[in-house]
């Protein structure tokens, strides 16, 4: 099994949630399915509005999130929410990572105990 070819290619790992910042985003909306406001957010991520606004423009494109925004100016509110498709693609990436995570702990485990991983 390790010489599997691409065994560690990880290809489920999906680029638009493994950014840092995203992955950061995605995780914050997760335990709040009613949403965030964007100070909010931007605030549990330590991003700038305008580092958020970008962020948050790859993931609605992706259909990851929802952004809605209500009243004008400096009334205005912006809510952002994962869509059930965000949620999906949200968990299926968390077990690709929980799947590098036990690769990684076998690896260190049989250097351990002086096996090689198989």
């Amino acid at each position: 099994m390790a010489d599997t070819p691409g065994r560690f290619a990880y290809d489920g790992l999906d680029r638009v949630l493994h950014e840092k910042a995203r992955l950061g985003i995605l995780t914050a909306l997760a335990t709040r399915p009613a949403g965030l406001l964007f100070p909010e957010l931007a605030s549990l991520c330590s991003l700038t509005d305008g580092n958020l606004n970008r962020h948050l423009d790859v993931l609605a494109q992706a259909g990851l999130v929802s952004v809605a925004k209500e009243g004008q100016g400096r009334a205005s509110r912006t809510t952002v929410r994962m869509t059930p498709t965000g949620r999906q693609r949200f968990r299926e990436y968390l077990a690709h990572l929980e799947q590098v995570l036990r690769d990684a702990a076998a690896v260190e485990a049989a250097r351990n105990v002086g096996l090689e991983p198989t």
